[in-house]
C-alpha cells in the first residue's frame, strides 16, 4: 500500500511527518499528502471525507496552507450524522474565521443545527458561532440563540450565553434582546451557567447603557448575595484553586459589580460591607488569592466609596509591594499610580517600599516604581526624595540611567524651593550621567545661572570643581564652559562668595587649562569644542595677563581639519590681534534672560523649522524624511507653493544693537547680515557661508551633534527654503529661547458672504474641517480655518500639515495652535488663499500631513477639490 494514499490514517500521516529529519523532507511528506488529499476530493469521496479534513487540520497546525479544504467543512457539516458534523465543525473553527467569504454559506447549516433535536448537535453550533461569528451571522441567528435560553440542558444554556456575548460584541445594536434573559441566568444554581451569565451581563453593562441601568436596580442585590455566599461557603472541592473557592466566579462578579456601582452612589453603599469582607478574608499567600484581592482592590477604587475602604485597599496594595512575585508587584504600582487621585495620603506612607522598588534587578519594575515616585513628590518630601534618586543614581544601571536621570531633572525643575538648591542637584545630576541629560535640560539650567546673579560666583567654582572630577561628562563640560567664560573673573577673585562655601584656590591659567582640555580631548564634539573657543575669546578680555596663551590655544585651530574649527580660530585670533578696541564691548556678559517666558516657550514649542538643503528633499519635523515636495504633491516646477510666514527681529535689533534686517517679501529669504553673524560668534553654534539665506534666528542655546560637525546646526538658518512651500514653522530658534518673542498673528476682522464648511479630508484616524470667511472689500482673498480632529485612540504628536496650490493661487499658512492632537481632541490652524481668477476657476489643494503615534512617524497625502463656488 502506497503509505502517502488517500486511506492513510491520521495517525500514520503523523508518524510520517515526525519520521522526517529535515525540513524538506517534511514539507514533501506534506505536499504528496495535499495532493493525495486534493485527489480525493475531486472524486468527491464521501466516505475519506472526514480523514481528510482530519489530516488537513494537523496540517494546517504545522503552519501549511490548507484552504483548498475549506469548502469540505461546509460539506461535513450539512451532513446527518453526528461524527460528520463534529468533525466539519471543528474544521471549520480551525480553517476559517470571520473575514472568509465562505463563511456566508453555513449561516442555513447552523440555523438548522441550533434547531436540532439533538443537544450534541446544537451545542457544536453554538461553538462554532461562538467562534467565528461575523456581524452578519450574529443579526440572523440572533434569535435562535436566545431562544436557547429557555433550553432544558444547562450545556447548553451555558454555551448560548458565551455565544451571545460574541454577538453582542459584534453587533452592539442586537445587546437589547439579551437583557432580560440574561438576567435570568444570574439566578441559575448550576455553576457554568451562572459564570456565563455574569459574563454576559458584564458585556451588555459596557455596551449598553440602558442596560447597565436596568442591571444597576435589578440585580445588585442578588449579585452581592451570590458574592457573600461564596465568599462564606465552606471548602468546595470542585471548585477549589489553593485554597480559595471558586476563584473565577469570584473576578467576574467583582468586575460586574465594578460597572454596576462606578458613578452611582446607591448601588456602591450596597456593595461596601461585601467588597471589606472580601478584602479582609481573602488569603494572599496564594496566587489565586491575590487575584481576587487585586480585583476586588480596583473595584473599591473604581465604585463611589468612601475614604476608609480605600485605604484598606490601598494597604493590601503595600503588602503586594513586598511580594517576591515581580508580576504581582507591577500589577501594585500600576494600582498606586491610579490611587494617587483618590487618597494621595496614603500611597505616601508607602513611599518607602516603593524607593526600594526603584533599586529593583526587574527593568519593568524600575521604570514603573520611577513614574509613581515622580507622582508622590510634592513641595514637603521634594528634598528627601530626591536626595534617595540621587543617591541610587551614582550606582544605577547604564541602561536606568537615562530614564532615573531625566526624571530626577523633571522633578527639581518643577518641585525645586530655591534656585541654589536647584543648582546644586544640577550639578549631581551632570556630574553623575550628564551624558544621558537631554539638550533642553541643560538648556534650562543656564537660564536659572543666568536670571541668579547673587549665585554666578557660587556656581562658576561649584563647576569649576565638578569639571576637574568628572571630565567625562560632556553636558557638565558644556556648562562649566559657559559660566567660565562668562563668570571666570569671579572665580579666579573668588567674588560673590556664599556663607556656606570655602573659598577655593583657581589662578587664570587654571581656568584657562579647562577650556584648554576641553578643547583637546578626542572624546568630546565639535560643539563642545567650539563653545570652548568662544569661552576663551572671552577670557583673553577678563584675563589681559594672560592672554598671549589664549592666542596661541587659537592659533593652534587654525590647522584644525574641521573647516568651522578652523574659521573660529581665524576670526577670533583676528579679534584678539586687531580689534582689541572693540574686544570687550564684543565679548560682556550675556544679558539676562526671561526665564519665566522661556518656560512657557519650552512646554509649548512647536516643531523645529522645516528646512530644504541643496537638493530639493524636506525634512519633517518629526523624523519622516520625505521625497521632494513638489514630487510627492505632483505639481509641476510652475506650481507655486506658498511660504511660511516670516518672524519679528526687534527684539534681536534691541538686545544685540545690530541690524538683522527686514522681513522677507513674497517668500523671498534675504543674505544673513553682519549682526547675524556676531550673534552666531558669540554663542558659539557656528558661521552661515554667505552664500547661504537665513530663514529664522538660530536657538540661543541650541548646539548641533550630526557627523560631529557643529555647523549643522545651522541648517534650520542657512539653508535656503524654495519659494513657495506652505509649512508649519515654528517661530524661529531665537524666540525659542528668548521667551517667544514672535509676534502673533494678527486677526483681521472679517466679514463678506457666508460659506458652508466642508469635510476637506477623512481617513480611519484624521478628520480635518475646513470654515470659511471673506474680508469685505477683498473677494480674492479668503480666510480658511482648518481644524484637525483625531479620530484615533492614540495622541498624535510632532503634527505638522503641509499644502501646495496651483500657480493662479497664492496660499499663506499661520503656525497651528499646537503641534500635539490629544485623543477625541483638535487643534486648528488659519489659512489664506488669494485667488487671481476669482470667479473663473475654483480652488484646488493638495495636501500632506506629518505626525508621530507611539513613537512611529505617519505620512497622510491627499487632494481637496471640494471647496465651496464662489471662492
Amino acid at each position: 500500500m502506497n503509505p502517502f494514499s488517500s486511506s492513510t490514517r491520521l495517525r500514520d500521516m503523523i508518524r510520517s511527518i515526525r519520521a522526517c529529519k529535515t525540513a524538506a523532507e517534511e514539507r514533501g511528506v506534506i505536499r504528496k499528502e495535499c495532493a493525495d488529499i486534493r485527489a480525493s476530493i475531486n472524486e468527491n469521496d464521501p466516505h475519506d471525507r472526514h480523514r481528510n479534513l482530519a489530516k488537513l487540520m494537523f496540517i494546517h497546525m504545522l503552519g501549511y496552507p490548507t484552504h483548498f479544504g475549506q469548502m469540505e467543512c461546509l460539506k461535513l457539516i450539512s451532513s446527518p450524522g453526528f461524527p460528520e458534523k463534529r468533525i466539519g465543525y471543528l474544521g471549520l473553527m480551525l480553517l476559517l474565521d470571520e473575514r472568509q467569504e465562505v463563511l456566508m454559506l453555513v449561516t442555513n447549516s447552523l440555523k438548522q443545527d441550533l434547531n436540532h433535536t439533538n443537544q450534541y448537535v446544537v451545542g457544536l453550533a453554538l461553538c462554532a458561532l461562538g467562534n467565528i461569528c461575523s456581524a452578519e451571522m450574529a443579526r440572523d441567528l440572533a434569535p435562535e440563540v436566545e431562544r436557547l435560553f429557555q433550553f432544558r440542558d444547562p450545556n447548553i444554556r451555558k454555551k448560548a450565553a458565551l455565544c451571545s456575548t460574541r454577538i453582542v460584541r459584534k453587533v452592539p445594536d442586537l445587546a437589547e434582546n439579551f437583557v432580560n434573559a440574561a438576567a435570568s441566568l444570574l439566578k441559575e444554581k448550576h455553576h457554568g451557567v451562572l459564570i456565563t451569565g455574569v459574563q454576559l451581563c458584564y458585556e451588555l453593562c459596557t455596551i449598553n447603557d440602558e442596560a447597565l441601568e436596568f442591571f444597576r436596580k435589578k440585580c445588585t442585590e442578588g449579585l452581592i448575595k451570590t458574592l457573600r455566599d461564596i465568599t462564606n461557603s465552606t471548602y468546595q472541592p470542585e471548585y477549589d484553586v489553593a485554597g480559595i473557592t471558586d476563584p473565577f466566579l469570584h473576578i467576574r462578579l467583582l468586575k460586574l459589580l465594578r460597572v454596576l456601582g462606578h458613578g452611582d452612589a446607591d448601588a456602591s453603599d450596597l456593595m461596601t460591607d461585601i467588597l471589606a469582607q472580601v478584602a479582609t478574608k481573602t488569603e494572599s499567600n496564594k496566587n489565586a488569592g491575590n487575584a481576587v484581592l487585586y480585583e476586588c482592590v480596583e473595584t473599591i477604587m473604581a465604585i463611589e466609596d468612601t475614604n476608609s475602604l480605600r485605604v484598606l485597599a490601598i494597604n493590601i496594595l503595600g503588602r503586594f509591594l513586598s511580594n517576591r512575585d515581580n508580576n504581582i508587584r507591577y500589577v501594585a504600582l500600576n494600582m498606586l499610580m491610579k490611587a494617587i487621585a483618590f487618597d494621595d495620603q496614603a500611597v505616601q506612607r508607602h513611599r518607602v517600599t516603593i524607593l526600594e522598588c526603584v533599586k529593583d534587578p526587574d527593568a519593568s519594575i524600575r521604570k514603573r516604581a520611577l513614574e509613581l515616585v515622580s507622582l508622590l513628590v510634592n513641595e514637603n518630601n521634594v528634598k528627601q526624595l530626591t536626595k534617595e534618586l540621587i543617591d541610587y543614581l551614582e550606582i544605577s544601571d547604564e541602561d536606568f540611567k537615562e530614564d532615573l536621570s531625566a526624571k530626577i531633572c523633571s522633578i527639581v525643575e518643577k518641585f525645586s524651593p530655591e534656585k541654589i538648591w536647584y543648582i546644586d542637584q544640577m550639578l549631581k545630576v551632570l556630574s553623575e550621567a550628564g551624558k544621558f541629560v537631554k539638550d533642553d535640560v541643560w538648556h534650562a539650567l543656564i537660564v536659572v545661572i543666568s536670571n541668579a546673579s547673587e549665585l554666578h560666583g557660587y556656581t562658576v567654582r561649584a563647576l569649576y570643581k565638578a569639571v576637574l572630577t568628572y571630565s567625562e561628562q560632556e553636558t557638565l563640560v558644556r556648562v562649566a564652559i559657559w559660566c567660565i567664560g562668562e563668570y571666570g573673573d569671579l572665580l579666579v577673585n573668588n567674588m560673590g562668595m556664599l556663607s556656606i562655601e570655602d573659598p577655593i584656590t583657581a589662578t587664570e591659567s587654571d581656568t584657562v587649562d579647562v577650556i584648554e582640555n576641553a578643547i583637546t580631548r578626542h572624546n568630546l564634539d565639535m560643539t563642545t569644542k567650539a563653545m570652548a573657543l568662544v569661552a576663551l575669546l572671552k577670557l583673553s578680555s577678563r584675563f589681559p595677563s594672560i592672554s598671549e596663551r589664549i592666542k596661541e590655544i587659537i592659533v593652534k585651530q587654525k590647522g584644525n581639519l574641521l573647516l568651522e574649527m578652523q574659521q573660529r580660530a581665524i576670526e577670533f585670533n583676528s579679534i584678539v590681534d586687531r580689534h582689541k578696541n572693540i574686544r570687550s564691548s564684543l565679548v560682556e556678559r550675556m544679558p539676562v534672560l526671561d526665564e519665566a517666558a522661556f518656560n512657557v516657550r519650552r512646554a509649548g514649542s512647536l516643531p523645529a523649522s522645516v528646512s530644504t538643503m541643496a537638493k530639493p528633499s524636506v525634512s519633517i519635523p518629526n523624523g519622516v524624511t520625505a521625497a521632494p515636495l513638489v514630487d510627492l504633491l505632483d505639481l509641476g516646477s510652475e506650481d507655486i507653493l506658498a511660504a511660511p510666514s516670516p518672524s519679528g527681529a526687534d527684539f534681536l535689533q534691541d538686545l544685540l544693537g545690530v541690524d538683522l534686517g527686514s522681513s522677507p517679501a513674497s517668500g523671498a529669504t534675504p543674505a544673513p547680515k553682519a549682526g547675524t553673524d556676531l550673534l552666531l560668534d558669540i554663542l558659539s553654534i557656528g558661521t552661515p557661508s554667505s552664500a547661504q539665506n537665513s530663514t529664522s534666528s538660530i536657538d540661543l542655546l541650541s548646539t548641533a551633534d550630526t557627523n560631529n560637525n557643529p555647523s549643522t546646526a545651522l541648517d534650520t538658518l542657512s539653508s535656503p527654503t524654495p519659494p513657495h512651500i506652505a509649512t508649519t514653522v515654528s517661530a524661529g530658534g531665537m524666540f525659542d529661547l528668548l521667551d517667544g518673542l514672535s509676534p502673533s498673528p494678527s486677526k483681521e476682522a472679517t466679514s463678506g458672504p457666508t460659506y458652508p464648511p466642508i469635510v476637506a479630508y477623512e481617513s480611519s484616524s484624521l478628520k480635518i474641517e475646513f470654515s470659511f470667511s471673506k474680508q469685505s472689500g477683498n473677494p480674492q482673498t479668503t480666510n480658511v480655518q482648518a481644524t484637525f480632529i483625531n479620530l484615533s485612540p492614540n495622541t498624535f504628536t510632532d503634527f505638522i500639515f503641509q499644502a501646495a496650490v496651483p500657480k493662479f493661487l497664492q496660499l499663506h499658512l499661520d503656525p497651528a495652535s499646537s503641534n500635539t492632537l490629544p485623543v477625541s481632541g483638535n487643534i486648528t490652524q488659519n489659512l489664506r488663499v488669494t485667488n487671481s481668477q476669482h470667479r473663473k476657476k475654483s480652488l484646488v489643494m493638495r495636501m500632506r500631513i506629518g505626525y508621530k503615534v507611539n513613537g512611529k512617524d505617519v505620512l497622510e497625502e491627499g487632494q481637496i477639490n471640494n471647496f465651496p463656488r464662489g471662492l
